[in-house]
This record gives structure tokens, C-alpha cells and sequence, in this order.
């Protein structure tokens, strides 16, 4: 009966599940049959989607090839590189994309961001313990780029996930002691490290404690308190270091500690609190400054240089190097810190390997890292390996390739024993030398057009060593010979070292002839190389080496004397021209004005009173010219030529002259130039003021308000012309000198649109050289120049865009004398080597839609035609035509009265610069001597005409 109510019960619950099954599949149909239903209505967008999906992939394909063959031609592409990982990443190329990270961190090293990225796509990658390994590998490489606590961070959680291996416990540990050191006091992220260590082992803790009401065995006691003995050691080393809000730290630390905080922690701790209130206002700086933060890391390294704990002082270097690697001089401070003091093997050169790989095109970087390999006793191989890295980094000017090979060669003579007659390392010191020879001739010249070495140092150098340690003088007199035929033969300073040398390691024959040869070529210095040879055989020489040394030195300098004196007389001869020039100029503008007015006077053929205007133009002929004013920048020179303030009415005016009524806005300032009191002016105590706008309403109370701030002013002079309009430029007087220096801050400060010029007051007729820019001829390296850039682009916007690649001296937009920009530009940085970076990271970049060309300021040699006054010289010295003042007109009529009409002859001139065409008399024969016509003579006849 059991049995076989167990077989019904079996039998039910088969039925049972067999019903149920049929319901769950007739409910699977019917949703079945509703998804097929709304898949069909969306099938077509679902197509859409799918074309649209691979016509993306097919052109991130097509980029992604591009890019490829970009960096196939220029490895070094660093953008390229970047471009390259995040469409690789984007299309989820693993195996492509691990390839491109792997060959761009070979070239460079690569970015937190960018490592991290990495770091965690091989680690969802790598699930496997076999492959933990190469994740720690790339943990390895990745802490050896930057000091970055991120990276430190993620290396140590990701170990912590390994900690079940054998010792798997003792490489955590491992990883973040390493991790404390290296960031461990970093003062706002170094906090993270600290406490990660902290929950790591409190976890630990939680393993060996007991249950509650459990007694430890001696063992398991002694295993807790040697981890309680860890958690309060990793408090106490934190509690010593000043960290941002540590308070918390030592609040937890009282929480946790069943003692109480210890007396020594305590010290340790209220230490720590006094150097992070030193720190705090760099700190806080870094923290509200915009990236790089250049000078606020420049100000707390002097701070920490000035503290002197080395450890500190490290640490800021790495902080200022993750966020300005490209800043070369940064470089440069940090590894000339680790060389003098710290003197680190391990450190030292793991420093200056990161500096030439974050910098390679900066020579200075390269010559340090030989030195320092050399100073740590490197390998040969290696120094020689990184000197051919140097070769091709790609220096930006011919005479940086020429000091590495003087820091190689240096190293290369430092190797040899010169005790031995021949040895291996003295031959591969010769082939060095033959090679970088060769290299400067047709590598360096055939890039950069020069050979920069043009004194030969490397040959002098060799010829010294042959001289001097391997007593070859028959291969140092070869190698000198081959200086002299480059150029130098000119020069007295090279026979001189020739002839040293040959003082110390030859023979006075062969000194003798090398100063007769310097003798019969020197041209820089003659007078000195014939000293030394007649002070030679004085001590060396007999009397007819004396005599035939008296005879050459005196021939040469006989032959020098007169070359000179035919160059003096030649300039001489050229001044005067120019002199006669200048006097011919003046005189035709004279000889014009007069013609002009007597046109005036005979225009329409009727007689006429003579007017004024004609007494005013005499007298103010020889009113004085104003000063010539020289500005610029670079290779941009800026004249204008400007009337002086001599005034309205500059010398007395004739008997009966009425003068016109003047403009009713000048009525006020003409006679306040009348009355300004000359025995009053000072030069030294005023300033010019030029370019301003003609248009300029009440100059005078303007400039005054604007120059008070500057110090007390004894006037201001605006000058005017004949008829009371304002003329652009006038002086302000202060009563101080000091005044002045302040004054001339103000030049180009913009006023009403225009760039207003502020130059010191001098008299040209007393001091004609006087220039307020001279012309810079000279390249600058520590500026830059820019052209292409949008008119619309502001100081403010230019300054934003080169100072993240280094300190910023001064800005300077070129415009027109309208103030109009050029889309010219001028950035002086604080050295060369910011200046040198700004070119290779800004040429060739868009702004706002423009392409501009960025490059080392390098301003051309001036020409004759580019001083000032050279066009019109020239255009003076060309034949002119006699069409008048407005040229050729549209008739040939002559419109001067008959009576007044007379005989071509040649014009007479007339000192004081006017000039009168001499024109017979009446009732007189031409043929007679006649004298000069003033105006006032020809005022006359025409009214008794």
C-alpha cells in the first residue's frame, strides 16, 4: 500500500509539472510572437544604425592607417602618437593598441593619464595569475616616468590582489614602503598612500585577532602585537610628516591608541605642524594657479633649497617636473641639484635619462647625462650609446652640435694613458676627432648653412693634444694649416695661439715663420702681431733676424697706414657729398616755395595786395625742425619727422601785418604759445610726446591729467600750426628728473586709439646721434617672433598662449602708427632655451582659423636704404622734372603775368634759404649784372604795376 500511494504521489506531481511546462511554453510563444512583431517594425532603423556604424569605422580605419604612415616617416610625432592610442582605443584594437603604447613609451615618457589608461586595460586584460607578472612589469616602468601617487596607489591595490600567493603579504608590503618613499610626502596626495598602507594592515589585523572571549596562544599573541606594533609605527612616521589636514590623522590616532598618543609622537607631530604652516601659502598658491604653475613651483623650490632637507627638496623637483616636463631649464636645476649634493648613483642617472627623453632637442641635458655617466664610472658602451642618442635628437643650431662633440672628446681624452706610445683608447680618441670633422663639414653645414665652429676650436684642441701629450708637432702644425685655410689667416689671435704652441712645444724656427706669415695676413690687429715678432727676436733672434723683422713691420705698416688713410679720406669724401646733398635739398625746397608764391601772386593775371600769409611764410622759414624719432623692436624701426614747437609767431611780425582769424578751438592755445617763457624750458626735465591724433580736443588738459601721476609739472606745451590747429606732438616739463623715467613708462599707452610715442627731449642740432632705439642686428634667442596671427588677437590672449612654455618677460602686438595691428608679434621669455621650446611647440599651429609661423627673433642687417633718410637720399640724387608742385598739368598755359615774363637764365640762390629767379629791370639790358629779388621787391611791382 506504501508503495503504491508513492507511486500515485510520483505519478500526480509528474502531471503537475507537465501542465506547468505547457503554460510557461504557450506564455514563451506568446512573448515570442510580440517580440517578432515590434522586431520587424524596427528592423529598418536597426539597418540604418548598422550603415551608419560602418561608414564610422571605415573612416576611423582610414585615420587610423594615416596616422600609421605619419609616424612611419617622423617617429617623434608626439600629437600623432596621442591621435593614434585613442582611435585604436575607440575601435577596441587591443593587440594594435597595445603596440602603439608600447612604441610611443620607447620615444617618450608617457603621461599619468596615459599609463593609467593603460595600466587598467591590461589589467581587465589579465585576469589570469600566470599573467600578473607583465602587469607588474608595466607597474615597474610606469613609477620610473613621474613621481605620480595615483600610479603608486594603483600599483599597490592591484598587489594587494595577489596577497593570497606564496609571499604574497611581504610584496605588498614590499610596494607600498616603496610607494611612501617616493610620494610619501607629497603634501596633498601623499595622505592617500599613508592610509591604503593603513587599511591594508588593520585588514591584516582583523586575520590573527581572536575571537572574543577566545585566549591567544602565545603564538597568535605574539603575531598581534607585532601587527598592532605596525599600525602605530605607520601613525607615528605619518604624524612626523607635514601633510594636509593631518589633524585628522592625529584625531584618529588618539581614537585608536588604547595608551594615548606618545610624548616623542606628540613632538614629532607639532613639528610637522610648524614646517606645514611654512608650506601652506605655496600650497595654497599651486592650488588656485592655472597650469604649469611654473613660477609658483620656481618660488617653493628656493623656499625648500633655503630649508635644506634634501628629501623635501626632491620631492617639490618631481612635483614642479610632473606638471612642467617640457620646461628644460627645470631639468637642468634639478639634475645640477642631485649632482652637487645628494650624489646618488642610482638616482642621479635615472634623473637625467628622464630629462633628455622628456627634452632631447636640449644640448645641455645630453652634456650633463655624459658627465654624470662618466662621474658614476658608467660603462663605455653605454656613454657611447647615449652620446649617438645625442647625434640624433635634433638640436635646433649648428653650434650645439658642436659642443657635444667637444663634451665627447673631452671624455674620450680623459680615457687614454698618453704614458703609452700607442694604445687602443688614443686611436679611438683620432677617429673621434676625424669623424667629428667630418660630421660639423657635411651634416651640420649641409642643415644648418654654417659650420659652427668657424674659429676650428675642435682642431686646436686635437693640435694640442698632439702637441702637447703625444709630441707630434708634425701633426699639429698639419692640423693648423688647415685652420688658417678656413678664413682665420685674418685674424692676429689665431697666429698668436699658433705661435704658443709653438713656443711650448716647438722650435723658435718654426716660431719665427709662423709670426712673419701672421705679419704679411693679419688685417684685424697688425701693430700687435708686429710687437710680438720684433719682441721675439729681442730675445731669440741675431741682428739680421732683427733686421729683416724691423724691415717687414715696418713695410706692412706702412701699407696699412695708407690703406687706412685711403678709407678715412674716402668717408671723409662721402660725408661731404652727402653734406653738399642735404645743402641742395634745402636749397630746391626754397627755390620751390618762392615759385610757388609767386604763382600765388600771378594766378589769375590781375595785380593784388600782398597778403600776410606771404610775410608769415617768410619769417617762419627757418623755424627749427623737430626732432627725428627712432623707436622699434627687433627688426622694426619706426621714423617720424616732426616740427618743433617754435609757435605761432615766431619773430616779429612786419609793419601793418594783420594776422587771419584762427579756428575758434585754437583761439586759446595760440597765444598760451606765445607766452611760454623760453629761459624757462628744460630739456633734461621734459619729455616729447608724438602720434597723437590731429583731432585731439584741448590736448593740453588731457596730456596734463594724463602725465600728473608721474610727478609735479612745470607745463605743457602742445604745438600748433600756422592756423591753430593742433599738430599731433608737444612737450610736458616736470619739475624733477625723476619724473621723466616715470613719463616714459607711459610710452605707446593708447590715447583715443592711437599708441601715444613718449621719447626724452633732445635738441638734434646739438646732439645729432642721439637714438631711442638702436637697431638690434644681433639674433636674439631668448625672443620669439610671430607672424600670421588674427588682427583681432589681444595682448592678454597671446600671453595665455605661450606661457605655458616658460616665464613670460614681455609681450609686444606690432601695429601701425594708427594703432592698427600687423598680426605681428614679439614674446621675450626669461632664456634661450623656453624661448627654443615655445618655436617647436607653437610653429605651424591654427589660431582662430589662421596659420601662424612662429621662430627665433633674428632681425636682417640693415642696407643703405634702410637708415632713415636713405629713400629720399636716393630719390634726391635722381634727375628731376620741373612740373611743380603738383606735378604735370592738363594744360601747358602759362599763367604768369606778362610783365613779369622774362628771358630764360640760369637762377641765382639766395642764402638764409630763399631763392629768387633774377629778372632784368625795367628800362635796364638784360645783359647787365642784375642783384636779387626779395619778396617784399616783388610785392612793389606788382602794386605799382
Amino acid at each position: 500500500m506504501a508503495a503504491s500511494s508513492n507511486a500515485e504521489q510520483t505519478q500526480l506531481q509528474d502531471m503537475e509539472e507537465e501542465d506547468a511546462g505547457m503554460e510557461e511554453r504557450e506564455m514563451q510563444s506568446d512573448d515570442d510572437g510580440e517580440e517578432e512583431e515590434e522586431g520587424m517594425g524596427e528592423e529598418d532603423n536597426s539597418d540604418d544604425e548598422e550603415e551608419d556604424s560602418s561608414e564610422d569605422e571605415k573612416e576611423n580605419e582610414a585615420e587610423i592607417q594615416r596616422l600609421e604612415e605619419q609616424l612611419s616617416i617622423n617617429a617623434f610625432d608626439y600629437n600623432c602618437h596621442v591621435d593614434l592610442i585613442k582611435l585604436l582605443k575607440q575601435e577596441g584594437e587591443l593587440v594594435r593598441l597595445r603596440k602603439a603604447r608600447q612604441k610611443m613609451s620607447e620615444l617618450f615618457p608617457l603621461t599619468e593619464e596615459i599609463w593609467l589608461d593603460w595600466l587598467k586595460d591590461e589589467i581587465r586584460l589579465t585576469e589570469e595569475e600566470s599573467n600578473r607578472e607583465k602587469v607588474y612589469e608595466l607597474f615597474e616602468r610606469a613609477v620610473k616616468d613621474y613621481i605620480c601617487p595615483e600610479i603608486w596607489l594603483e600599483y599597490a591595490q592591484y598587489s594587494i590582489g595577489g596577497m593570497g600567493s606564496p609571499g604574497g603579504i611581504d610584496m605588498v608590503r614590499s610596494i607600498f614602503e616603496r610607494a611612501v618613499t617616493a610620494v610619501g610626502l607629497h603634501m596633498t596626495k601623499g595622505q592617500t598612500v599613508w592610509e591604503a598602507y593603513r587599511e591594508f594592515e588593520n585588514a591584516i589585523l582583523s586575520t590573527v585577532q581572536p575571537p572574543p572571549g577566545k585566549i591567544p596562544s602565545s603564538k597568535e599573541q605574539e603575531l598581534l602585537n607585532t601587527q598592532l606594533e605596525r599600525i602605530h609605527t605607520l601613525f607615528r612616521r605619518q604624524l612626523s610628516v607635514p601633510l594636509i589636514d593631518m589633524e585628522a590623522t592625529y584625531a584618529e590616532y588618539e581614537e585608536w591608541s588604547e595608551h594615548g598618543v606618545p610624548e616623542t609622537v606628540m613632538r614629532q607631530y607639532k613639528k610637522a605642524l610648524q614646517q606645514l604652516e611654512k608650506c601652506r601659502s605655496f600650497e595654497e598658491s599651486l592650488l588656485v594657479a592655472e597650469t604649469p604653475k611654473l613660477a609658483e613651483y620656481q618660488s617653493y623650490i628656493d623656499f625648500e633649497l633655503k630649508e635644506g632637507d634634501p628629501v623635501r627638496i626632491q620631492m617639490t623637483f618631481e612635483r614642479a617636473l610632473a606638471e612642467n616636463c617640457l620646461v628644460p631649464h627645470m631639468w637642468a636645476k634639478c639634475t645640477t641639484y642631485l649632482d652637487r649634493q645628494l650624489k646618488i648613483k642610482d638616482l642621479v642617472l635615472s634623473t637625467h635619462e628622464r630629462a633628455v627623453r622628456n627634452c632631447p632637442w636640449t644640448m645641455g641635458l645630453w652634456k650633463s647625462y655624459l658627465l654624470a655617466l662618466e662621474r658614476h664610472g658608467a660603462d663605455h658602451q653605454i656613454v657611447s650609446d647615449v652620446f649617438e642618442k645625442a647625434l640624433n635628437a635634433g638640436f635646433i643650431q649648428a653650434t650645439d652640435y658642436v659642443d657635444i662633440w667637444q663634451a665627447y672628446l673631452d671624455y674620450l681624452r680623459r680615457r687614454v694613458d698618453f704614458s703609452k706610445e700607442s694604445s687602443k683608447e688614443l686611436e679611438e680618441l683620432r677617429g673621434a676627432f676625424s669623424r667629428s670633422l667630418d660630421y660639423i663639414k657635411q651634416d651640420v653645414e649641409e642643415r644648418f648653412g654654417e659650420s659652427g665652429d668657424p674659429s676650428c676650436i675642435i682642431m686646436q684642441i686635437w693640435a694640442r693634444i698632439e702637441a702637447l701629450h703625444c709630441k707630434n708637432m708634425q701633426k699639429a702644425r698639419e692640423l693648423w694649416d688647415s685652420i688658417m685655410t678656413k678664413g682665420n689667416a685674418k685674424f692676429g689671435n689665431m697666429w698668436l695661439e699658433y705661435y704658443n704652441l709653438e713656443r711650448s712645444c716647438g722650435d723658435p724656427a718654426h716660431c719665427r715663420k709662423a709670426l712673419h706669415r701672421a705679419v704679411q695676413c693679419t688685417t684685424d690687429y697688425p701693430e700687435h702681431v708686429c710687437e710680438v715678432l720684433c719682441t721675439f727676436e729681442r730675445v731669440e733672434g741675431s741682428l739680421e733676424d732683427w733686421d729683416v723683422a724691423v724691415q717687414k713691420t715696418e713695410t706692412r705698416l706702412n701699407r696699412i697706414n695708407e690703406q687706412r688713410a685711403k678709407v678715412a679720406e674716402k668717408e671723409a669724401n662721402m660725408a661731404r657729398q652727402e653734406e653738399d646733398r642735404n645743402d641742395q635739398r634745402r636749397k630746391g625746397k626754397s627755390d620751390k616755395k618762392t615759385q610757388k608764391k609767386v604763382q600765388k601772386r600771378t594766378r589769375f593775371g590781375e595785380k593784388r595786395k600782398a597778403e600776410p600769409d606771404d610775410y608769415q611764410d617768410e619769417w617762419n622759414e627757418n623755424s627749427e625742425q623737430a626732432p627725428k624719432r627712432h623707436r622699434g623692436n627687433g627688426d622694426h624701426t619706426t621714423e617720424e619727422h616732426m616740427e618743433t614747437e617754435a609757435g605761432l609767431f615766431g619773430r616779429n611780425a612786419p609793419p601793418g601785418f594783420k594776422p587771419k582769424k584762427a579756428p575758434q578751438g585754437a583761439a586759446a592755445t595760440a597765444p598760451r604759445q606765445n607766452d611760454d617763457k623760453p629761459e624757462l624750458r628744460n630739456d633734461k626735465s621734459s619729455v616729447f610726446i608724438s602720434n597723437l591724433a590731429y583731432t585731439l580736443e584741448e590736448p593740453e588738459a588731457k596730456l596734463r591729467t594724463l602725465f600728473e601721476p608721474c610727478g609735479p609739472i612745470t607745463q605743457v606745451r602742445p604745438v600748433f600750426g600756422n592756423k591753430g590747429s593742433f599738430k599731433g606732438y608737444g612737450y610736458v616739463q616736470f619739475e624733477s628728473l625723476v619724473s621723466v623715467a616715470e613719463a616714459l613708462k607711459l610710452d605707446r599707452r593708447e590715447m583715443e586709439g592711437r599708441p601715444m610715442f613718449v621719447s626724452p627731449c633732445v635738441d638734434k642740432n646739438k646732439n645729432p646721434d642721439f637714438k631711442v632705439f638702436k637697431y638690434n642686428t644681433s639674433i636674439e634667442k631668448h625672443k620669439i617672433f610671430i607672424s600670421g596671427l588674427p588682427f583681432s588677437y589681444t595682448k592678454e590672449q597671446l600671453e595665455e598662449m605661450c606661457k605655458s612654455h616658460g616665464t613670460i618677460k614681455e609681450v609686444r602686438l606690432v601695429t601701425y602708427r594708427s594703432g592698427k595691428p600687423k598680426g605681428l608679434a614679439y614674446v621675450e621669455f626669461a632664456d634661450e632655451s623656453q624661448a627654443s621650446q615655445a618655436v617647436l611647440k607653437l610653429d605651424g599651429i591654427e589660431v582662430e582659423g589662421n596659420k601662424v609661423s612662429v621662430a627665433i627673433s633674428n632681425p636682417p642687417r640693415r642696407n643703405m636704404m634702410d637708415k632713415p633718410g636713405s629713400s629720399r637720399l636716393m630719390t634726391d640724387m635722381m634727375p628731376r622734372q620741373a612740373f611743380g608742385s603738383r606735378g604735370r598739368g592738363r594744360t601747358q598755359l602759362s599763367l604768369l603775368p606778362r610783365s613779369l615774363h622774362r628771358q630764360s637764365g640760369p637762377a641765382s640762390k639766395v642764402e638764409n634759404g630763399s631763392a629768387a629767379e633774377r629778372a632784368p629791370a625795367a628800362g635796364v639790358n638784360a645783359a647787365a649784372e642784375t642783384k636779387p629779388l626779395s619778396n617784399s621787391d616783388f610785392a612793389k611791382m606788382l602794386l605799382n604795376k
